[in-house]
């Protein structure tokens, strides 16, 4: 059965409530605003916005999964030209991939409506950092809504498309983790019907040269002016009339902790973070001795609200890092004087366990680095769950930039020709997709010296299991033309190029070896499944006999997570046992075994 397909939600014709996190409400607004084309790249805190997105009716619009962001952006500016109501959704690095086509679209602007949903990850919980998409918005001179929870979610992402239509614009949605991933009640509602509308023949609007930008840039001007004029008196920004000389100006779900800090707090509370309604502000700052702005992240409204000659406090007392929480907000308001400290002792106070990232029991990544580590080699990594190699034990990658980089990064390590290492450049599958085909293009045509290790897990792993063109399977779960990763690499002009698997780790070794001594270009692709997703793999189990092992500990460098140390001992160190539950009898620690100790569980003992 198509997993899509049973997982589809069922609709009825009255409005009901349904507990959703915020990429679900906001899956649910797209379907409801009557978007016909949806397309993105998966990315945490995002992901599940497509994925929910995929399992409304195919009759209803078309979802996939792109590329990579600037490709999903590209796809839906192309159906807004064609006339229907169009969306893509990124992690906010994602919005630096789609940037270049959104700076120009906010140009050329929309025929049927169009709205990114961006997911900002304060705290940087998976990401390589905090940055604040409400300065792309106000960059691309785009409006960005900014909800609270998920009702707002579902409602923002729906008067999105009519903001988007009514001023000519593609409109941002910025989600942040929290709300991307906290689960709440929602009012749901029926999707709406929109008509098609007809391609405008117009290259003057369409067709972004300098003659026609020139005349564009008044009109994104005029537009962002207008914007500010209709949200002085749009339900997106509101007043929450409280007691007290202190006003409180917020906005996204730092409102929600606002509301719990401050119940009784004067409130002005910003739907839409740019434009900014200066009017409403001034009026509410006006009202109040002293004004407050507690905004996650960057100080984009406090600047803003400085700019405009406001006294306003802000940074001062809330930090630009990490995630805010009630607990937060309560120790900068302390700082500022609107609360008292809490008194000492007063909270329990608990140390959470440290538990390193490591990954997962039988991970086909972990013997790749492994092998790189013995051979000494220079190491240029990239996004992915084998980023993780950089910590102990395996401890094996030197650089890692962004999605895509490590190729180009290791051609310039070779160029700069101060490196005695081997160069290698190590990269997944859906990366290598996203952006790694241009720079392995730049290697072969520049002639560099260096290796690519292609990590093909068949899947987009870190992620949470997602398609791409690798997989041969669509969102929907279709079959479709599978691209063959040893074709494409030599179609690109590599002449040295082998297959590994990565469980036979004396083969791996000579493949790597044998590559890194080609003089040009070489890549070795390893082909094993994830061990997660689509499915968990799960072989006979290993064991360890405690009678012969050594405590020599050679499997402990693999970092696995199912291998753990025994309660025996030999000559003062610990010897190793196996974890039956977490292992997937991969044997990777069978092939690092000194002692022939390790087994198949089900395998008697000599003698037995």
């Amino acid at each position: 059965m198509n997993l899509a397909a049973a997982r589809k939600p069922t609709e009825t014709a009255a409005r009901t409530n349904r507990p959703l996190t915020g990429n679900e409400a906001i899956a649910r607004g797209v379907w409801e605003a009557g978007v016909k084309v949806a397309a993105a790249y998966p990315g945490t805190p995002s992901t599940e916005i497509m994925e929910e997105v995929g399992r409304y009716p195919a009759e209803d619009l078309h979802a996939q999964w792109s590329t990579n962001e600037k490709t999903s952006v590209d796809v839906a500016i192309g159906a807004s030209f064609a006339g229907v109501r169009s969306f893509a959704s990124m992690k906010h690095v994602g919005l630096n991939v789609a940037s270049d086509a959104l700076m120009s679209f906010s140009y050329i602007g929309v025929n049927a409506g169009l709205v990114l949903v961006v997911c900002d990850d304060p705290g940087i919980h998976s990401s390589q950092n905090e940055q604040d998409t409400r300065l792309f918005a106000r960059f691309a001179q785009v409006p960005c809504l900014d909800p609270a929870d998920g009702q707002e979610a579902l409602d923002y992402t729906r008067m999105a498309y009519e903001i988007s239509e009514k001023f000519d614009t593609p409109v941002i949605v910025r989600s942040t983790t929290r709300l991307s991933h906290t689960r709440s009640v929602v009012h749901v509602g029926e999707r709406q019907v929109v008509p098609d509308r007809s391609f405008i023949e117009s290259p003057a609007k369409n067709v972004i040269i300098p003659a026609h930008a020139r005349q564009r840039h008044p009109i994104v001007i005029e537009r962002a002016e207008a914007m500010a004029e209709w949200l002085e008196t749009s339900s997106l920004n509101r007043v929450d009339e409280g007691e007290g000389d202190v006003g409180i100006i917020t906005c996204g779900i730092t409102y929600t902790y606002v509301k719990e800090v401050l119940p009784g707090a004067p409130v002005l509370k910003l739907g839409a973070t740019f434009p900014l309604p200066e009017r409403l502000i001034g009026d509410f700052c006006a009202a109040h001795d002293r004004v407050l702005v507690i905004e996650e992240s960057e100080p984009v409204v406090e600047n803003a609200l400085k700019i405009m000659g406001l006294q306003v406090e802000g940074k001062e007392w809330f930090s630009r890092l990490g995630e805010f929480s009630p607990e937060t907000l309560r120790d900068g308001l302390a700082k500022a004087g609107v609360l008292q400290p809490k008194a000492a002792g007063s909270t329990f106070q608990s140390a959470p366990m440290v538990r390193p990232p490591v990954l997962c029991a039988g991970c086909p990544h972990t013997s790749c680095f492994m092998t790189l580590r013995a051979l000494d080699a220079r190491v240029t990594g990239d996004i992915g769950c084998y980023t993780l190699a950089v910590v102990e034990p395996l401890s094996s990658v030197d650089t890692c930039v962004a999605m895509g980089s490590s190729i180009a990064n290791a051609v310039g390590i070779a160029m700069a020709g101060t490196e005695t290492k081997p160069i290698v450049a190590t990269i997944g599958d859906s990366t290598f997709l996203h952006s790694g085909i241009p720079p392995l293009i730049d290697a072969v045509y520049n002639k560099a010296d260096i290796t690519v290790f292609l990590l093909d897990n068949h899947i987009t792993a870190m992620t949470g299991g997602q398609d791409h063109p690798g997989t041969g399977k669509t969102l929907r779960g279709e079959d479709t033309v599978q691209v063959d990763f040893v074709e494409l690499v030599k179609a690109l002009g590599v002449e040295h190029v082998t297959m590994a698997d990565s469980y036979d780790m004396a083969v791996l070794q000579q493949q790597l070896r044998e590559a890194i001594e080609f003089r040009g270009v070489s890549v070795v692709i390893s082909d094993r499944p994830c061990v997660l997703d689509p499915v968990k793999i799960k072989g006979p189990a290993l064991t360890v006999d405690q009678d012969k092992c050594v405590a020599c500990q050679s499997c402990m460098n693999l970092g696995c997570p199912a291998l753990t140390w025994s309660d025996e001992w030999f000559e003062g160190r610990h010897k190793v046992q196996i974890d039956q539950t977490s292992c997937i009898g991969c044997s990777l620690c069978a092939q690092l075994c000194t002692s022939d100790s390790i087994r198949p569980l089900e395998t008697p003992v000599a003698g037995e």
